[in-house]
């Protein structure tokens, strides 16, 4: 029996598909395994290379299976859905997969660490905890809006007026809707609570780590920047150089080409938006102070301002700052505003 070279793995919650392949690429294992069975049948399995797509789960079974002696590989689902050959089904996917791995110049996604997922779980929770703590500061300012009482726009706003409406008892609020806006307003606090703990979480780990540090002193890079980057970033040396980076986080045109006739669109949008939102919140801030410069006009933004949009401007100095981020991380360097870079890619 030919040795099995190459496995296509379709991961699920509780069964597995494997798909083996030998040198010549010809099928010559194909088995479902329960959750249970996965690394026992690994640990007997001689090592080759096992590739998944990069989805929930794959990041752990990567590591589970470096440990066993096996190559990971994975691969993002938009490269393996054209190798699909038939209808949707576990097995179909794990062939797909192994025709994907074989593929040569097949973009591979790095395997996290532990500790890199750990940090964007905290970034993930405060993400979802900041969007519940906004959809309910907006459901409470419409409520009061019904009475009469109109909320200025922002969360903060929120907390520190709605307390006097409810201690007033003589300004015709409701008494049962008086009760529903306190337990409203008590299930904001909880939540601004829990948002401050995960911004704690990430300033703790922020002050053990250099390279977030050595991050963080760019302007328009936070805490909550730096740390995402970092923890998803990794070894920068995966990116040969800045502009690769940009086009992972989405931050480059999209294009659509014929006939010689090229054709830029609007940015790709790939990659994690999470991670593609952060510099560009980023660069506004920027932009709000270097608008007050008296030489705003001869910035480099300021150029670019007077020529595109305001958005595109913004997002086209967001990728400009992504590649900062990827020089400072493939290089080891503290920033210099004055610096000038000797070559635009990463030395061979």
């Amino acid at each position: 029996m030919s040795k099995v070279t190459l496995i296509g793995l379709d991961l699920a919650k509780s069964v597995f598909q494997v798909h083996g392949v030998n040198t010549e690429g010809k099928a010559i294992l194909k088995k479902r395994l329960s959750r249970g069975q996965m690394l026992e049948f690994f640990a007997q399995l001689a090592p080759c290379i096992v590739a998944m797509e990069a989805c929930s789960g794959s990041h752990y079974w990567g590591r589970k299976l470096t440990s066993l002696g096996h190559t990971p590989r994975l691969i993002s689902p938009q490269y393996v859905k054209p190798f699909v050959r038939t209808n949707k089904n576990d097995a179909a996917d794990a062939a797909a997969i192994a025709t994907a791995a074989r593929q040569p110049e097949m973009p591979i996604v790095p395997i996290k660490s532990a500790e890199q997922q750990a940090v964007l779980s905290i970034h993930r929770a405060r993400s979802g905890l900041v969007k519940s703590w906004t959809a309910l500061c907006n459901q409470v300012r419409g409520l009061l809006t019904e009475f009469g009482f109109v909320l200025p726009v922002g969360p903060h706003r929120v907390l520190s007026q709605v307390p006097a409406i409810l201690e007033d008892g003589e300004n015709g609020l409701p008494d049962l809707l008086r009760q529903l806006i306190q337990r409203l307003y008590d299930h904001l606090k909880q939540l601004a609570a829990e948002i401050a703990h995960c911004e704690a979480l990430l300033a703790a780990w922020h002050r053990q780590n250099e390279a977030s540090q050595r991050l963080a002193v760019v302007p328009g890079v936070g805490v909550l920047t730096a740390t995402a980057m970092v923890a998803t970033v990794g070894d920068a040396k995966q990116y040969r150089h800045g502009r690769q980076l940009a086009a992972a986080l989405g931050l480059v045109p999209k294009q659509r080409s014929s006939g010689g006739k090229v054709g830029l669109l609007g940015i790709s949008k790939r990659g994690d938006g999470y991670l593609r939102r952060l510099p560009i919140h980023g660069v506004r801030t920027i932009w709000r102070t270097q608008q007050k410069r008296p030489d705003f006009e001869h910035t480099w933004l300021g150029q670019l301002a007077k020529r595109r949009p305001t958005n595109v401007a913004l997002v086209a100095f967001a990728n400009k700052r992504a590649r900062t981020l990827w020089a400072l991380l493939y290089h080891g360097r503290v920033y210099h505003p004055d610096h000038q870079p000797r070559w635009t890619s990463a030395p061979t």
